[in-house]
């Protein structure tokens, strides 16, 4: 690897500190990004990215070569074994172009780190290859802080509850979140996301495809307050929760679908 800096948490000039899980997790500095491990689920509680919208190099995606790392034992990683033959996906959590900024050779460096396992979760093809909303999302809060900054700081991650079904040894989450930050008007600023393949996954674990070849379900993405982010995944993230533009009032204990807005385009989504 490049410099294994990691991410900054004074990147837009105040302190974004990474959200605290409240499980034992193990750090892993990138280029640009870090990854707490959670090894007793094989997969990140959370992952911090920094993106330089002005400084981005874009980096031809040749054939993708994911890689375990060697810095944490195979057997706390979720490797190649879990996404064979199945319609799960090697899922960005960090997305691929996002550290991708600086000089080439550092844009490079971060792009391959990008492709480690302990950056993967599993989502189902339709959802991580879909063109549509979820992949989006960042393009269209990048075009926001532009009008500001040109800087987002990004936390991603699944949702890791101890009810996720077990599938070849592996809790599979049913939900990621992703939450953006951005300086506007000389103040933090942030909101956040649900990811829902509730729907995807059960038909691939049992293997029904309709006869089209297609996973049965569908998945939805909503706006929420970043409060029932914190309380789905027991992730401490105070500085975030503040600075919700979607919902500054704390939601309450009880997250659920009735405080959520369903998002049928980036555009629906509120950042001021």
């Amino acid at each position: 690897m490049e410099s294994q800096t990691g991410y900054d948490g004074l990147f837009l000039g105040l302190p974004v500190p990474i959200p605290i899980p409240d499980a034992p997790t193990v750090t892993l500095d990138y280029v640009h990004f870090t990854v707490l491990l959670r090894p007793d689920r094989r997969l990140a509680a959370v992952t911090a990215v920094n993106v330089h919208g002005g400084l981005l190099v874009e980096i031809d995606r040749v054939r993708d070569k994911w890689i375990l790392d060697q810095r944490v034992p195979a057997a706390q990683q979720a490797g190649p074994a879990l996404y064979a033959d199945n319609d799960f996906d090697r899922g960005h959590l960090v997305r691929r172009r996002d550290p991708g900024w600086g000089t080439t050779t550092v844009a490079k460096a971060a792009n391959n780190d990008t492709f480690h396992y302990t950056n993967a979760a599993p989502q189902a093809a339709r959802l991580n290859q879909s063109p549509e909303l979820w992949a989006g999302l960042e393009d269209y809060l990048l075009e926001h802080a532009a009008t500001y900054d040109e800087r987002l700081c990004v936390f991603t991650g699944p949702v890791l509850e101890p009810a996720d079904p077990v599938y070849r040894g592996v809790r599979i989450p049913l939900r990621f979140y992703k939450i953006a930050a951005w300086l506007q008007r000389g103040k933090i600023a942030a909101t956040g996301y649900i990811l829902d393949q509730i729907e995807l996954v059960q038909p691939i674990l049992s293997a029904a495809l309709r006869d089209d070849g297609e996973p049965l379900g569908a998945f939805k993405t909503f706006q929420v307050p970043v409060q029932d982010i914190a309380t789905l995944t027991g992730l401490s993230m105070p500085t975030l929760v503040v600075a919700d533009v979607f919902a500054p009032v704390a939601a309450g204990v009880s997250p659920g679908e009735r405080n959520w807005k369903l998002l049928h385009a980036a555009a629906d989504s509120r950042l001021r």
